[in-house]
């Protein structure tokens, strides 16, 4: 958390609101907080945004200064948020990176990160490039059909797993996949090339649909998450399954939903999400 559809919406918000604004001046509150590029930090005052992007769970800002072109990738992580000047923040003292604006409605640009799971790095375009290259696989929400039967097909890694590993699909945590695998009816423990393709277009559809309802729905705010505005996230109200553990399924299945503990908890119904496995004639 933040996961692909609050990365998304930041992205938006930033886009509508500070393209074309020029770059006062920058704030480092913990140097540790920037990855890579610290020491290019002058070159960004005085420039321009141009764009705004999502990569996986991570927020681009393309800026132009001298007609060259340089990048601030903001990884979001765990706790990581971009915030305007005045939304509410809990715990000032988290605010480790401002971008101070002129020329738009908003004046700065804040990075919030309590735990710091997160990191910031200045790029230029070829580090831009490997940035993206090690870190994210196809996005979900173009990534076609038989792409994604194809992957399923190729592997024997459980499906929550894999839905979650940033090289396979870029942009999935713990929430939507949760929330994914109940709406297909599919175990988070599923071996993935034991899914059938009928089964593994389904879950393609399901994936798409619910990454974009939450997306319109300003995401999902759990713990700590806010869009850049302050405004918390509604598809939380649309949750089956995450944080769940105990209360009936809302298939109505008679079954309770079951939490299995491990590095990422995972909620599913026992009942409508059974483990199956394809006959090998």
């Amino acid at each position: 958390m933040p996961e692909l559809p609050e990365a998304e919406v930041a992205a938006r918000q930033l886009r509508e609101r500070v393209v074309g604004a020029i770059v006062r001046d920058c704030w480092v509150g913990r140097e540790d907080i920037v990855r890579e590029g610290l020491s290019a930090l002058q070159w960004f005052r005085g420039a321009a945004i141009t764009g705004v992007e999502r990569r996986g769970k991570s927020v681009i800002i393309a800026f132009l200064r001298a007609e060259q072109t340089k990048f601030l990738a903001a990884e979001l992580g765990m706790t990581g948020l971009l915030l305007f000047r005045k939304a509410p923040t809990k715990y000032p003292q988290h605010t480790h990176f401002i971008l101070h604006l002129e020329g738009r409605s908003e004046s700065e640009i804040r990075y919030w990160n309590p735990r710091r799971f997160g990191r910031l790095s200045l790029l230029d375009q070829p580090g831009l490039d490997r940035y993206t290259s090690r870190r994210f696989g196809p996005d979900p929400l173009v990534l076609n059909p038989e792409k994604f039967v194809q992957l399923l097909s190729s592997t024997r890694r459980r499906l929550k797993p894999l839905l979650m590993h940033q090289q396979a699909i870029a942009g999935i945590g713990n929430i939507y996949a949760n929330e994914i695998l109940f709406r297909a009816r599919l175990h988070p423990d599923q071996v993935a090339n034991q899914v059938t393709e009928k089964a593994a277009m389904r879950l393609h559809e399901i994936m798409v649909g619910v990454l974009r309802e939450a997306i319109n729905l300003g995401g999902s705010s759990v713990r700590d998450y806010f869009a850049p505005d302050g405004t918390e996230g509604q598809y939380k109200r649309r949750h089956l399954v995450y944080a769940k553990s105990g209360e009936p399924c809302p298939n109505l299945c008679g079954a309770a939903i079951k939490r299995s503990v491990g590095e990422r908890s995972s909620f599913y119904c026992p009942r409508c999400q059974r483990i199956r496995r394809l006959r090998i004639r």
